[in-house]
């Protein structure tokens, strides 16, 4: 990460996450896994069992966000319904029911809106995104919303980011990826676009400084801080 953050002048589309960055997780499978770790600590007693955990899980997110959407592509979808919302509740992620943001996002979306082309890039299913997007009075300020039922390569494949860029007819270039993990920053890495990391959800910052994030917040909500006036 650049020891000056960059004014991000000539940014005209800002692109979001939801899980952990617009939308509150606690990363629930994680901290069981965790536990189930904990034994090897009499093997390996320098173990750090959490992050050994949460590097499993987010080794397994994406093959299984892969396996879901080819299903979904070859129009299987139906046999799987309901279960992703299964699934994200034992994980701790929001589902329709029940999803809150993250602190000072519905602030931060509205204090850009106008401003900024708004987009969504999640590996969620786009019924899910609606759902939980129109449960917070969100959904109207984006100008696209791009799902894993949108593109065949997800994230940290820069598609994504091209697709969404491309619906809001701005280059790529031109664009600012925000997001909670490292699949987030190099999606928009890849795609030539700024990356900005946030500490919400499931990242942590030295590996969001590997990935190559332009800037780190605590929120999303500390973007304005960082856009030109």
């Amino acid at each position: 990460m650049d020891e000056s953050p960059p004014r991000f002048d000539g940014v005209e589309a800002i692109l979001f996450d939801l899980d952990g960055t617009l939308v509150e997780t606690d990363n629930r499978w994680a901290r069981l896994l965790a536990g189930k770790l904990r034994a090897l600590r009499k093997v390996f007693p320098c173990l750090d069992v959490n992050a050994l955990a949460r590097r499993i899980v987010m080794a397994i997110e994406t093959p299984s966000n892969y396996a879901i959407s080819s299903l979904e592509h070859l129009g299987l979808g139906h046999l799987f319904l309901g279960l992703a919302d299964r699934i994200r509740r034992s994980k701790g992620l929001a589902t329709r029911e029940a999803s809150e943001p993250v602190e000072g996002s519905e602030a931060l979306i509205q204090a850009l809106k106008g401003r900024y082309k708004l987009a969504v890039v999640t590996t969620r299913a786009r019924p899910e995104a609606l759902a939980l997007l129109g449960h917070l009075g969100l959904a109207a300020h984006f100008g696209a919303i791009i799902t894993r039922q949108d593109v065949w390569r997800m994230k940290p494949h820069p598609e994504p980011v091209y697709k969404a860029a491309r619906l809001l007819g701005v280059p790529p270039s031109r664009c600012l990826m925000v997001g909670d993990t490292t699949m987030d920053i190099r999606s928009a890495r890849r795609a030539g676009a700024y990356a900005v990391g946030v500490l919400s959800g499931f990242g942590e910052r030295k590996e969001l400084e590997r990935a190559g994030a332009h800037l780190i917040l605590d929120r999303a909500a500390g973007l304005v801080e960082y856009l030109p006036r």
